[in-house]
């Protein structure tokens, strides 16, 4: 990974640990983790019941689905195979939900606790085909278990 990309992580995890997880706080977090690759939309959902729930998302327009079950969508099949899934073209996966109507890709990765349960999922989507690989893999991963303590 980057040397840039790893400052990125130390930041994100210092914000992440010093602070708490206000939804103001969570907020910040996602756009640090935008910005740091210069994704177009990052979202976290929290697994609540049988629900997949947003809990901060970049920007100010609210994605489509503000909460939809634990079997649907690309998130779904990542709850499912307890991996991340990267998509190059969503309009030729027939488990993508639309989230924005201009996406073209997307990668949706798991957030743990410290015992390795799944808590939720990390969404990031953009308006360009094949957006995401490895070194997005890597980072995503490495964020999400930044945070994921703050979807207990």
């Amino acid at each position: 990974m980057k040397e840039t990309t790893c400052k990125k992580l130390q930041e994100i995890g210092g914000f992440a640990l010093a602070g708490g997880c206000t939804r103001k706080r969570m907020k910040q977090l996602v756009e640090m983790i935008r910005a740091a690759r210069d994704y177009r939309w990052v979202g976290l959902y929290k697994i609540v019941k049988d629900e997949f729930v947003i809990v901060a998302e970049t920007g100010n327009e609210p994605p489509t689905y503000a909460r939809f079950p634990i079997t649907q969508g690309l998130c779904g099949a990542a709850l499912d195979s307890g991996k991340p899934i990267i998509v190059g073209d969503v309009h030729k996966d027939p488990r993508y939900l639309p989230t924005f109507h201009t996406t073209r890709s997307e990668i949706v990765v798991p957030m743990r606790n410290d015992h390795r349960h799944i808590l939720g999922i990390m969404d990031v989507e953009s308006d360009q085909l094949n957006a995401f690989g490895g070194e997005d893999q890597q980072f995503l991963e490495r964020a999400g278990g930044l945070i994921g303590h703050c979807l207990h």
